[in-house]
């Protein structure tokens, strides 16, 4: 799954799985538009969840939410001190990224020791 969402498969293709329900259940994607999904589960598939929305209105919407959230995903508080905003306005948990460059460090450390040998 590319980033979360759901693939299958269909006439020896491969399509995201959201967007080949909805044309199978509602119909065509207008030209121009991308689907939105309004439960913010990427892999959901029910054409109830799903609705066509130019890409802006998608990144809108998915600020909101974002915003709406008060920890990351491992727990940790968004608040003053443990967030970092980016220019575009996205959330990011200080700690976290403190521990994914750690985590690197150590891998890039331990692949430098065994080239060594």
């Amino acid at each position: 799954m590319p980033n979360g969402y759901g693939l299958c498969g269909w006439q020896y293709k491969r399509y995201l799985a959201h967007r080949l329900i909805y044309e199978h259940f509602v119909g065509a994607i207008p030209k121009g538009l991308e689907i939105d999904h309004l439960c913010r589960t990427r892999h959901c598939v029910n054409p109830a969840h799903l609705e066509p929305v130019t890409h802006a209105e998608n990144m809108r919407r998915g600020k909101i939410y974002h915003h709406k959230q008060t920890h990351c995903i491992h727990g940790h508080p968004y608040d003053a001190a443990n967030t970092y905003i980016d220019k575009k306005g996205y959330y990011f948990c200080r700690k976290c990224g403190r521990q994914n460059t750690i985590k690197y460090l150590h891998r890039k450390k331990a692949s430098q020791v065994k080239g060594a040998c």
